[in-house]
């Protein structure tokens, strides 16, 4: 069995998204699905691994690319368009994601 993830990183852009509580999901690969809900994890920066603040988890389900709609990019606080070109950007040719709903501890 594996253990739970207790560490999450995401780009230094959405920071401050994500300290406003204006986004509120992520949407991440299969090699990052496995966190469990009702656990915190500290969240840091991809760039240089600075700690910014603590998440609990409440929701990590499934989803295909092609199922990503005005409301996942309304928490990701982006557009539909800009959500699509950063998952392309982050993980080509995935079809299966997942998607992490969170708040801020």
């Amino acid at each position: 069995m594996k253990t739970a993830p207790t560490e999450m990183t995401f780009f230094e852009r959405f920071e401050s998204d994500i300290l406003s509580g204006k986004k509120v999901i992520t949407i991440r690969d299969e090699s990052e699905k496995d966190y469990v809900i009702g656990t915190e994890v500290e969240v840091s920066t991809y760039e240089d691994n600075r700690r910014f603040c603590r998440l609990a988890i409440d929701n990590v389900e499934p989803i295909n690319f092609d199922d990503l709609n005005q409301y996942h990019a309304e928490q990701e606080n982006m557009t539909l368009e800009e959500l699509k070109n950063i998952i392309e950007e982050i993980y080509p040719n995935k079809g299966q994601l997942y998607v992490i709903s969170y708040h801020l501890v």
